[in-house]
């Protein structure tokens, strides 16, 4: 029997500085300001991703 999911929802906490998940963290060699910069694109990258699953899964959902 299929299973079908009528309603989605998605709740996201972002705080800047966080410093949890998937964000390279600084190591003792590294500098503070490149290691933050990397983070920020780290995280740019993720909320992209995020907001084109969201797109696909809001376009399909018209499409019914």
């Amino acid at each position: 029997m299929p299973l079908e999911i009528k309603e989605l929802h998605i709740k996201v906490s972002v705080s800047p500085g966080g410093g949890g998940g998937d964000a390279p963290a600084a190591t003792g060699g590294g500098d503070a300001a490149a290691a933050s910069k990397g983070a920020a694109a780290g995280q740019e990258q993720l909320i992209q991703t995020i907001i084109e699953q969201v797109m696909e899964i809001l376009k399909e959902k018209m499409e019914r």
